[in-house]
């Protein structure tokens, strides 16, 4: 990690009169907030399956932290915030943490990644907290095929925690999938016809190569356009008119189908251009690009009791750092030490 305070992408000044927007021109109104490294599954295309180190107790930060971080971004304009892992469920008193989160000036929408396994038990209270809806990360449908991409058992587990967000009104849910050549790519159509059944939002996304050391390469990736394909197999699909910020998937809809399926080309054909986001690791440090290890350390000043507006200016130097796109695929392009669980997918 860089020794400086800002790190490799060291800012410049900020303009205030822009609140969060990036030398690039894009407003940036969306925070991925990560409260923990820890995960109750070991998904292959994320972390080995042993000698995963944890930041430990000491070194996550404190949710009354994590809620100055996340106060100061609304005051800048952030009107959505993302609570992620590792698994965010498995931390002690997210519900809590959510009901502060949604009660923050400004109202902003509540939303939660999670890979399922405990949300059956959760969704209800997580609802009555103020939680808007939640992204289920699942790549298979298959009981064998589950324990083999994440190493545990548990698929009927998340079923059951995607049909009772539902029920409670976690609305609308989404889940997330991403298909690997030679791994699970053949149920790409299985998870599309989801769609023809349930009012979901099914997503897949193009495996990323955040970091070395996993259980696949780049090699494994199947792309947007291989995607579409299986997807068109199930029948003509029509693209769906998005409003308000774009976000990543490109959205299609089935005929008379209630729900909709979308595709994350998030290697082949980047979505740079429209990135709203920033995000927060559990350890303290601001990544204005999930695919640039650059990061600026905002845990420091949380420790010596900065002031808010100090913390603000941090935010604001971490969106002028912002780079105007990733460089996976370049020739210089090197993986990152980090995995996902330790920045917060």
């Amino acid at each position: 990690m860089p020794n400086n305070r800002y790190g490799a992408c060291r800012p410049v000044a900020a303009d205030r009169k822009n609140a969060l927007k990036d030398t690039f021109g894009r407003k940036i109104e969306y925070l991925r907030l990560s409260i923990t490294d820890r995960c109750n599954l070991r998904c292959r295309y994320c972390m080995p399956e042993e000698g995963v180190e944890s930041v430990g107790h000491g070194g996550i930060l404190s949710y009354e932290d994590l809620l100055r971080i996340a106060a100061a971004a609304t005051r800048l304009g952030v009107s959505k915030i993302r609570v992620t892992g590792g698994e965010p469920l498995v931390r002690k008193g997210i519900v809590g943490f959510v009901k502060e989160l949604a009660a923050l000036p400004g109202q902003p929408e509540i939303t939660l990644t999670t890979n399922g396994l405990l949300l059956d038990q959760m969704a209800a209270d997580l609802k009555q907290a103020g939680l808007s809806r939640v992204n289920v990360s699942l790549d298979t449908l298959r009981e064998d095929r589950f324990e083999q991409i994440t190493r545990r058992p548990g698929l009927q587990r998340v079923l059951d925690g995607i049909h009772r967000a539902a029920a409670v009104g976690l609305a609308p849910l989404k889940i997330n999938m991403v298909p690997i050549r030679e791994v699970n790519a053949d149920e790409i159509a299985d998870f599309g016809r989801l769609s023809l059944e349930h009012p979901w939002e099914i997503r897949f996304i193009e495996f990323m190569p955040v970091s070395g050391g996993l259980g696949y390469s780049a090699e494994n990736r199947f792309s947007a356009q291989e995607i579409m394909t299986e997807l068109e197999s199930i029948g003509p699909l029509t693209p769906v008119e998005r409003s308000g910020p774009a976000g990543p998937a490109r959205l299609f809809r089935y005929r008379d189908s209630p729900g909709r399926v979308g595709v994350i080309p998030a290697i082949s054909s980047h979505f740079c251009g429209e990135c709203n986001r920033l995000r927060v690791t559990a350890d303290g440090r601001i990544r204005p690009c999930l695919l640039c290890s650059d990061e600026l350390d905002i845990r420091e000043a949380l420790r010596r009791n900065a002031s808010d507006a100090e913390l603000e200016e941090l935010l604001r130097a971490a969106v002028v750092a912002k780079p105007r796109q990733h460089r996976v695929g370049e020739k210089d392009y090197k993986e990152g030490s980090r995995g996902m669980q330790k920045i917060g997918g």
